[in-house]
């Protein structure tokens, strides 16, 4: 047990050491038509289960990742693609035509990129090596925990690649998105799977942003017995989407993700992750966390002049409504009620969802634009 000071407050923290093991994992490129209803039994069989689910290609990726003995052969790597260190000229060269085709309104072009993706994925087992510093060669890869439950190699680069970063360091102006991630009841993930597969089939390319990177990963966690912890076991789904340099630029299939983001927080309940997520997304998020009126409480008592307070917890936790000022929808600080709070003069009016009729996005009309 360890004592830690903070804050003039005391807390003890203990800590569960587990003799070490290997993992053994493979990635299972599935299509997409029973999903919603293969999660819980992939969840239930393998230890470290996710699902990588690309909608704009009718595919998911189920990875099967279990414990293996200690003499199991192999001593693999998780070197997750994402997490690798890449050429800033690289970054900055996807970046650049991401933007440009945003800028040209070429879906197309974005669905180009994202089968380029996932083969580049599939093909170097999405960043999985036999051992560091060597290359993929088939399934399965064996090794460590330590080895395999992690990964950033980005995060040190080795001094003989200064040319090389994490492809989304701001100082070199490469990648920039938005991450969502939403954690769900099980009870209603499948009702949000087949609501996602409905605007999908209704919009097939304007999927496609969101799978040029990671597709919607989703992952599973268990229940918490803290005040803002989960308060089942859960279904968790992260997923990034392009996003602006200019907060007031609107984005191409703009609408579609906030009808995703909408049909989550929403319509199906979803809980926000609290260190990511655009505004929108903490609205009435008090009553989803049954341990909300013990932290404000605790909060009151351990901070009662708010020096801990920030413009962001001011409007999460003290329940404010948001901005409704122009624009505030494009960048997720409101959800938009009328066509001011979207970009009139860019084309994007403010309209109902196509699947969830209760949403409100700003879409595209070239009709409309004067």
């Amino acid at each position: 047990m360890e004592d830690i000071y903070t804050v003039g407050t005391q807390l003890q923290v203990t800590l569960a050491l587990e003799p070490r093991f290997k993992r053994s994992v493979t990635y299972d490129y599935r299509d997409d038509s029973t999903f919603q209803d293969d999660f819980a039994n992939h969840a239930a069989r393998h230890e470290f289960a996710d699902i990588a689910w690309y909608p704009s290609q009718h595919q998911a990726v189920y990875r099967l990742d279990d414990r293996a003995p200690l003499n199991a052969t192999g001593d693999g790597v998780n070197d997750f693609i994402g997490f690798r260190s890449t050429l800033i000229a690289v970054s900055q060269g996807v970046r650049a035509l991401e933007t440009a085709l945003e800028g040209s309104r070429n879906v197309k072009g974005k669905c180009a990129m994202a089968t380029a993706e996932i083969a580049a994925k599939r093909l170097i087992g999405n960043g999985l090596r036999r051992k560091d510093g060597q290359p993929f060669t088939g399934y399965p890869v064996v090794g460590f925990q330590g080895k395999m439950q992690t990964s950033g190699s980005c995060a040190r680069p080795p001094a003989s690649s200064p040319l090389t970063a994490c492809a989304w360091d701001p100082r070199f102006k490469g990648l920039f998105f938005y991450e969502s991630t939403a954690i769900f009841s099980p009870a209603r993930f499948r009702s949000f799977v087949l609501d996602v597969k409905k605007l999908r089939d209704l919009n097939p390319d304007g999927m496609c942003g969101v799978d040029v990177y990671n597709g919607l990963l989703v992952r599973f966690v268990r229940r918490s017995e803290a005040w803002l912890g989960q308060p089942e076991d859960s279904v968790v789904v992260d997923f990034n989407y392009y996003r602006a340099a200019d907060p007031s630029a609107a984005r191409l299939s703009q609408d579609v993700w906030e009808e995703v983001e909408q049909l989550a927080f929403v319509k199906h309940g979803a809980r926000p992750h609290w260190a990511k997520n655009r505004m929108v997304a903490f609205r009435g998020v008090q009553g989803k966390y049954p341990g909300w009126a013990r932290f404000a409480a605790a909060k009151r008592q351990l901070d009662p002049r708010g020096l801990f307070d920030s413009p962001w917890s001011e409007d999460v936790v003290g329940g404010k409504e948001l901005s409704k000022d122009d624009g505030c929808a494009l960048d997720g600080r409101c959800v938009c009620s009328e066509d001011r709070h979207c970009s009139p003069g860019q084309g994007y009016y403010c309209g109902t969802g196509l699947v969830f009729s209760e949403a409100r996005v700003c879409r595209y009309s070239a009709s409309q634009l004067v």
